[in-house]
């Protein structure tokens, strides 16, 4: 379904919510919204999903990058006690030739 598709549908449900409000007893108010909250809700993620699709996979490793700034604090401390600044860059250029050779890696695998 397409997103105008979408669209008019979520207007006209939101149209007949608005009737059923109307004819209703006031009780029924919460139920009515959450309904039509979940249904702007299934249409959002089509959405989403759709364009996350249309987009494919950029190769951007987050759970490496994360890993790589959680891991760099204790390796820059070490680094730090036992190497002094010398030691600091060495292993800071190390994590980032780790990062950079797992991104070219990933650039690979996508061209393929």
């Amino acid at each position: 379904m397409s997103a105008t598709e979408d669209s008019e549908r979520l207007a006209k449900d939101l149209e007949a919510i608005v009737a059923a409000r109307n004819d209703l007893d006031p009780s029924y108010e919460p139920a009515l919204v959450e309904a039509f909250l979940e249904r702007v809700d299934e249409a959002v993620e089509k959405r989403v999903e759709a364009e996350v699709e249309a987009r494919g996979d950029d190769g951007f490793d987050k759970e490496m990058a994360l890993s790589s700034m959680g891991l760099g604090i204790p390796i820059t401390v070490v680094a730090g006690i036992f190497g002094d600044v010398y030691g600091i860059a060495i292993a800071w250029a190390g994590i980032v030739g780790v990062n950079l050779a797992a991104a070219w890696g990933a650039r690979r695998k996508r061209r393929r």
